[in-house]
C-alpha cells in the first residue's frame, strides 16, 4: 500500500488533480497498485484564511509520505512569488528533490513540427543549485545600504540548503555612484556528482548509450567548467558517452533534429528554459509532466503548467499533463506497467478526439479524466 499526499493547490490544480485521483483509482482496480491519498490544504485559500504557507506541521506530515501529487500554485489576490516562494519552491528545498524530470515526447497531432518526428528527451534538470538559489542583492543610494567610509558597500547573503548553508559577504567598491545587483549562481562538487549520478543510471535504465549535457562554459567558465568534469568522470565510470551542448546550441537542435537526443541534464535556469520549449514541441504546457526527484526521499509530481485562474472553475483546463504526472508518480513508486497504462490511455483519447477544447475536442475536464479512466478500466475486459 503506497501513501500519497494530495495537494490540489490553486485554481486548475484543483480540477485537474482530482482528474488524475480519478485516473489512478481506475487504476488500481485493475492491478496490484494499492494508495490511499491524504488532501493537504495547502494554497492561497488556506494562506488568505490563516496566513500560513508551508508549516512545519506540514513538513512532517508530509515526510511520512511515499510521494507528493501535486496541481498549481497562484492566485491573482496574492502578490506574484509568494505563494511560490513560500510553498512550491520551500517543498523542493525542504525535500532535497535535487532532480527536476520533464519528459519531452512526440503527441502527434499536436507536435507544430513541419515534418513528422519521433522523439522522447527527458530533461533532468539540477533543482537545487545554480542561478536559482535567492542569492541576490541590490545595493547603492536608491537602497538601504550604507556606504563604508572607502566608499564600498558590504553585501551579505546567506543561502540554506539539505546539503549545506553558506554566508557570503561581498566588499563592493564601485568607481561610479549608481545603483547595482548583484546573483550568485553556486555549485558545489557533490550537488553536481549526484545529478550526474543519477542521470547516468537514468540513461543506463532506459538504453541509452550517451548523456547530453548542456552548458554556456565557454562564457560561464568556473561553475559549467566544473560540471563537465565531474560529468565526463562519471561517463567514464558508467561506460557512457559524454555530449557537450552550449544551451544556444541546443535551443536550435530541439527544432531542427529532436530525435537525436534521449537522456539531457542541464542545470536549473536553462532548464527552466528548455523544457518550456520541450512542452511547446510536445503540443503545449496541457502535455507535460514533472517529477521533482529525491532518490532517497520524498518526491513530488505535478503537472507543468501554472493555476490559469481565469478559467477555473469552469472545466476548460485539459488535465492530460497531470494524468502524466500521475504516470511519472506510478514509475517512480514501482509501477511502469501501471504507468505505461496511463500513457496508452492518453494516445487513445487524443487518437479519438476526447479532449478539451484547447486540443480541438469538446470535452469538460473531468470528462476527459474519466475517458482515460474508462480506457483504463476496459483493458481488464
Amino acid at each position: 500500500m503506497k501513501h500519497f499526499a494530495i495537494i490540489p493547490g490553486d485554481g486548475i490544480g484543483k480540477e485537474v488533480i482530482a482528474a488524475g485521483m480519478d485516473v489512478l483509482d481506475a487504476v488500481s482496480q485493475i492491478s496490484s497498485f494499492e494508495y490511499d491519498g491524504e488532501n493537504f490544504d495547502i494554497g492561497s485559500d488556506r494562506y488568505l484564511r490563516t496566513g500560513e504557507l508551508l508549516t512545519d506541521q506540514d513538513v512532517s506530515d508530509l515526510k511520512k509520505k511515499d510521494a507528493i501529487y501535486f496541481g498549481a500554485i497562484g492566485d491573482p489576490r496574492v502578490k506574484p512569488g509568494i505563494l511560490e516562494g513560500g510553498i512550491l519552491l520551500k517543498m523542493r528545498a525542504v525535500f532535497d528533490q535535487y532532480i527536476n524530470l520533464r519528459p519531452v515526447t512526440s503527441w502527434f497531432p499536436l507536435v507544430p513540427l513541419k515534418r513528422e518526428v519521433n522523439f522522447d528527451i527527458h530533461f533532468l534538470r539540477e533543482n537545487t543549485e545554480d542561478f536559482y538559489m535567492g542569492l541576490g542583492k541590490r545595493f547603492g543610494p536608491s537602497y538601504s545600504d550604507k556606504k563604508n567610509a572607502d566608499g564600498s558597500y558590504d553585501v551579505e547573503l546567506g543561502v540554506k540548503r539539505e546539503s549545506y548553508n553558506m554566508d557570503f559577504k561581498v566588499n563592493a567598491h564601485p568607481t561610479a555612484d549608481d545603483d547595482y545587483s548583484i546573483e550568485i549562481g553556486l555549485v558545489s562538487r557533490k550537488g553536481i556528482t549526484r545529478w550526474a549520478d543519477y542521470a547516468m543510471k537514468y540513461a543506463l535504465a532506459r538504453g541509452d548509450d550517451k548523456v547530453t549535457l548542456v552548458d554556456k562554459a565557454n562564457v560561464i567558465t568556473n561553475n559549467y567548467g566544473m560540471q563537465r568534469e565531474i560529468f565526463q568522470q562519471k561517463a567514464d565510470e558508467y561506460g557512457l558517452k559524454l555530449e557537450f551542448m552550449f544551451v544556444d546550441a541546443m535551443s536550435m537542435a530541439m527544432i531542427v533534429r529532436p530525435e537525436t537526443f534521449g537522456t539531457v541534464a542541464v542545470p536549473n535556469l536553462f532548464g527552466d528554459i528548455l523544457t518550456d520549449l520541450g512542452a511547446q514541441l510536445q503540443g503545449g504546457l496541457g502535455m507535460g509532466g514533472s517529477g521533482n526527484i529525491n532518490p532517497n526521499g520524498v518526491s513530488m509530481f505535478e503537472p507543468i503548467h501554472g493555476s490559469a485562474p481565469d478559467i477555473a472553475g469552469q472545466g476548460k483546463a485539459n488535465p492530460i499533463a497531470a494524468v502524466l504526472a500521475a504516470q511519472m508518480l506510478l514509475e517512480n513508486q514501482g509501477f511502469p506497467q501501471e504507468g505505461k497504462m496511463l500513457h496508452d490511455a492518453v494516445r487513445y483519447v487524443l487518437d479519438h478526439n476526447q479532449t478539451t477544447p484547447d486540443l480541438g475536442g469538446k470535452l469538460k475536464t473531468a470528462e476527459v479524466g474519466k475517458a482515460i479512466a474508462d480506457f483504463i478500466l476496459n483493458q481488464k475486459k
